[in-house]
Parts: structure tokens; sequence; C-alpha cells
């Protein structure tokens, strides 16, 4: 039952997604690091996407800091963050307790737990769990700010749509996308993307997508050779993230088809400073940051809760079974994941950081 992240800089989740409350742990942050309540909020309002494009399942998500942060400021004991689940529909569920949703974990989680595991809204492997990361991944993006390091996602592909790409340097990218809540860098390719996402719900369906994401101003020499690379550490918290099923590095499975003359970033010196002509292996070399930005690209399936009948089985009885679905979800969930990934890629950098420089080097 491993529900921890990190080593110098953890994080557990716990709750259910219609438990009374679910939550966070943020151990091993730097005491004095200013803890921006304001910026937690926005960040949770983001996670929940526009209305017209989201599940109708709306709650204020109000997140309570019950230890760890004094007068607005880090004292570098664990931070407790709690959110209250408040708009609950348990009886959306209850006829399905034994009935294996297809793309979902019911099965999984009958078999890892006898029968003993809270089904409702998917329970422990709810995305709505998802809130206590992104609640921990605000603190952790504030302490990287104070370094000069910055995270931005935006929804490079939705339905076959695509948006352009990251531009070599791609600061002015992230202020773009710091004043947009559907994150796109072509505004005209994002209505495209939208009026798709309404299709597919119109169709009782539902459609997946590709997030890119950026990191600007890490410090180059971060990570380790081989089984602590910043490719597997980032990697392993973000597969943990629900319906995550595809992560890569740079220009990732496209370098296979490029011979080594092209695939290769040839180095060059910008202002006395060792960068690379271009950035196809997104930053990282041998598993350790090169200081070029960081460049990652995450697969998000489609929702799996669809309205349409599924073939199924109830694995109480063994019996094939119909299944369609009721209840209040998502017709796309890339727009909304994204805010997700970057709080997964903060406490993921924050933690490789206190590992190579220390604990405090994030704090005062």
């Amino acid at each position: 039952m491993k529900n921890t992240f990190g080593s110098s800089v953890a994080v557990t989740l716990f709750g259910e997604s219609h438990g009374r409350m679910i939550g966070a742990v943020l151990d091993g942050m730097a005491p004095g690091i200013p803890v921006d309540e304001e910026f937690i909020r926005h960040r949770m309002q983001l996670r929940q996407g526009p209305a017209a494009l989201s599940t109708k399942r709306r709650e204020p998500d109000e997140v309570m800091i019950v230890s760890g942060v004094r007068d607005g400021i880090t004292t570098g004991t664990p931070i407790t963050l709690l959110i209250e689940n408040t708009d609950t529909r348990s009886k959306d569920y209850g006829r399905m307790a034994t009935v294996a949703r297809p793309g979902h974990a019911d099965y999984t989680a009958y078999l890892k737990y006898h029968g003993h595991a809270d089904e409702r809204g998917g329970g422990h492997f709810s995305g709505r769990i998802t809130a206590g990361l992104v609640a921990a991944g605000a603190i952790a993006m504030t302490a990287l700010a104070r370094r000069g390091i910055r995270i931005g996602t935006h929804v490079a592909a939705c339905a076959g749509i695509t948006d352009r790409a990251f531009a070599l340097d791609p600061t002015d990218d992230l202020n773009t996308l710091s004043t947009r809540d559907f994150s796109v860098l072509d505004e005209a390719a994002g209505e495209r993307m939208k009026a798709a996402i309404e299709t597919a719900r119109g169709e009782g369906d539902s459609v997946g997508g590709i997030l890119e994401t950026a990191v600007v101003g890490l410090p180059g020499g971060v990570g380790e050779p081989w089984f602590d690379t910043v490719e597997s550490q980032l990697s392993h918290i973000l597969f943990s993230i629900p319906a995550v099923k595809g992560v890569e590095f740079g220009d990732g499975f496209a370098l296979s088809a490029m011979r080594g003359s092209e695939a290769n970033d040839p180095f060059t010196v910008t202002d006395g400073k060792i960068v690379t002509a271009t950035n196809r292996s997104g930053g990282i070399l041998g598993g350790i940051t090169s200081g070029m930005p960081l460049r990652i690209r995450t697969a998000i399936k489609p929702t799996p809760s669809i309205y349409r009948e599924q073939a199924t089985v109830d694995f109480a009885t063994g019996e094939p079974t119909a299944l369609t679905i009721t209840g209040r979800h998502d017709p796309a969930i890339v727009h909304r994941a994204g805010v997700v990934v970057d709080s997964a890629v903060a406490i993921a950098l924050c933690d490789l950081l206190a590992l190579r420089f220390g604990t405090d080097y994030l704090g005062a």
C-alpha cells in the first residue's frame, strides 16, 4: 500500500472520491518558503477545468492547511493539506459495486483489496485524488519559482487536433499559458479542440490527448545515471496520475526514426553559456539535466466513463453482463490534467534538487 513519492521531498496522497475528505502530506520542504493561498486556490480552479467541458461535479475545493505552515511561511515540518468532498452522489454507483467498468480499476482493486476497496466514484483510484497533488504542487511550484524555475503545460493534441509546439526557449510561451484557462498556445486550435470535446459528449463518448510540458531555469547537473535518472524519477510520478499511458522526453519515440546526425543536439555558446542549438534530447543527457529547458510529453487516454452500453462481467458472480453508466463524467480530461502534470513535475524536481544541493536549497 504505497501512496508516497519522493526521498528528500515526499508527497503522500490519501482519501477516496466519496469519502469525507481527501488530501496530501508534503514532507521535507525547507523552512522559510512563502505559501501563497491565492495561488493554491487558482491552481485548484484550473484543475476543475471550464464547466462547459468538464464533469458536473463542482466543488469549492478549499484547501485547509492544518500543519507545517505558520504565518504564511513553511516551518520545515510536514505540511498537511485537507480538501472536503461536498458534492458526492454515491447512489450513482450502488448497483455497480461488483461490475467491472471497462477502462477503470474496479476489477484490479477487487483483486488487490479482496472486495474491501471503496468503489464509489472510483474510490482511491479516482482522478478526484489529484486535488491533493495539485495543492501540494502549488507549494512546490512557489518554491521553485523563487529559484527562477518555471513549469507550464499545454494541450499539444486532443481528438487528433494539434496545438503548435513550444519554442526552443519556451519562456514567452509559459507567460502566454499563465493567462489561459484552456491551456493552448494557438487559440484557434483550442476552439477546434473544444468543439471536438462537445461532439464526443453529445455522442455519449470521450476523447484523449497529449500534453507537452516545459521547464525553464533548471540548473544543469541534476539527476543520477542509471536508476535515479531525471527521466526515471519524472516518469515514476507522471505514470502515477490516472489516465496517463505514455511519457516521452524531448523528441522521444520520434528519435528512433532519425539518423544520429539529425537526432544529436549540436553544442554551441550563447552569451558565454554552453547550450545546444536544438533540444531533441529534452534537456537531459545521461539521465542528468543539461541546463536546456526540459521537454516532456504525456499521453492521456480517453475518459473511460462513457454513456454507451459496454460488455463487461460481474466479478462477484462471474457472469457476463452489459453496462451503461450513469452519474457525472468528463467527455475529456486532458485539458484538466495539465495542472496535475505541472504539480507532479514540480514535486519531483523539488526532490531531485534537494538531493543534489541539500534540503535548504529551496528555503530562505
